[in-house]
């Protein structure tokens, strides 16, 4: 028997390769190409860029995906169909400006032990059976007493299981998709994420009055954490390249011909379907992320000193960053606005557009817009004039701004797909008119 075993039907077999040569058609598409071309124009900075427009569709998979579009019942089968649906639904139903994949990706088999200490969580159901509410048990009470527990992460990678792995798909999906591995994130840059899942947020808030000497000590060994895990991943030889069709953060992609920023090592070997080897690639060539959602309750001059050098620090490695999730960016724009290799920010619901409209003309950091979500999923039906003037208010905000609309963090749509294709139609007509009045 051999090591690895993926079992699937004859007819999960046939089935998933007909999907994977429906994503590549789809992917061969003319208009792909044209969407490449408007995030290349976005990403390098062209001054004819003109924003496109995303749905983040996995928040709200009970309508994007329910259970009865699945045909595979083995659990590899569905690994791979749920892949492949992903895209080609996405296409069919919502058609937004996701360039479909012509490659099938696929993360390195790795095992991290971050903190040297498990952190265990609870979740809760809504009133469909999902689970979307969650805590988690902190390990540490008090800080400058439970520090000595965290220990430095640990990191290995199953080489052999991955290229098993990748053998595996490329014989069922070669034909249709090459497999190729990507460099995803393991050990967070979110610095503050990893503070409220080791003591959540009240006892943070607390420490940095309390004990704000072992609120610095922490945040020292989450930087080297996080830094000790760049190192590793770079000596091992595990990073790819994700100047093309990855996403940076929170379905923002990347096509850009500004990175890789050292020369293109040469093919050798096996281990990413053809592409540039692992070798040679450092963390300069690749787009990054961060942010600090947890601080958002906190003073610029709190995060200016209890947050920033760290943050620095971590993302320095990188070749350009994307920063920012739901938290508002202008309170801390003096400090966010010298994070090194900044390219994009997230401009949420809460944050003042007209401010960071106004900081960001004569940049080439893009305005990350994150309309609200609730124009989506409150009412079964999309409210159109209201979500059109919604779209307005950003353009108008953003003359002479590079932007881009990430519509994210809808957790249903009553059933009604349509309002997410609608939501697509109207922001590009709005966008037609701002940009070709």
């Amino acid at each position: 028997m051999e090591k690895y075993d993926w079992p699937i039907s004859d007819q999960e077999h046939i089935y998933l390769r007909g999907l994977a040569q429906q994503q590549a058609e789809y992917a061969a598409l003319p208009v792909m190409q044209q969407r490449k071309r408007m995030w290349y124009d976005l990403n390098d900075a062209r001054p004819s860029a003109r924003p496109p427009v995303i749905i983040e569709t996995w928040t709200f998979d009970r309508d994007f995906l329910p259970a009865d579009v699945f045909k595979c019942t083995s659990p590899t089968g569905r690994q791979i169909e749920t892949q492949l649906l992903r895209n080609i639904r996405n296409h069919e139903l919502i058609d937004d400006d996701k360039v479909m994949p012509d490659t099938f990706d696929i993360g390195w088999f790795m095992d991290v032990d971050e903190f040297g200490l498990k952190i265990e969580t609870e979740t809760v159901k809504d009133a469909e059976g999902v689970e979307t509410g969650y805590r988690y048990l902190h390990p540490i009470h008090d800080l400058a007493r439970d520090l000595p527990r965290l220990k430095p992460a640990t990191f290995t990678v199953d080489r052999e299981k991955t290229f098993a792995w990748q053998d595996f798909l490329t014989s069922l999906l070669g034909d249709h998709l090459p497999v190729v591995i990507r460099t995803w994130g393991h050990v967070s840059t979110m610095l503050t994420n990893r503070v409220i899942e080791l003591m959540g947020m009240e006892a943070f808030f607390t420490a940095m009055l309390d004990q704000p000497e072992a609120v610095h000590k922490l945040m020292v060994y989450l930087r080297d954490n996080a830094l000790r895990w760049q190192r590793w991943m770079e000596s091992e030889n595990l990073l790819r390249l994700n100047n093309g069709n990855q996403d940076s953060f929170g379905s923002s992609y990347n096509f850009t011909t500004r990175l890789p920023k050292t020369s293109p090592p040469s093919p050798r070997g096996r281990g990413d379907g053809g592409e540039r080897q692992g070798e040679g690639v450092r963390w300069r060539d690749l787009w990054g992320c961060s942010n600090s959602q947890e601080t958002v309750g906190i003073s610029p001059r709190m995060f200016r000193e209890f947050c920033f050098p760290y943050y620095a620090a971590v993302c320095e490695p990188m070749g350009l960053l994307y920063y920012g999730c739901c938290e508002p960016a202008h309170p801390f724009w003096n400090e966010i606005s010298r994070l090194p290799h900044l390219k994009k920010v997230s401009i949420s619901r809460w944050c003042d557009q007209k401010f960071m409209g106004d900081a960001l003309p004569g940049s080439e950091i893009v305005f990350s817009r994150k309309p609200d979500p609730n124009f989506l999923s409150v009412d079964a039906h999309l409210d159109e004039e209201a979500w059109s003037a919604h779209i307005r208010e950003t353009l108008e905000a953003t003359r002479g701004v590079f932007v881009e609309f990430i519509i994210r963090d809808v957790y249903t749509l009553h059933g009604n797909l349509q309002n997410a294709r609608r939501a697509v139609e109207i922001a590009r007509r709005e966008i037609d008119r701002h940009y070709h009045p």
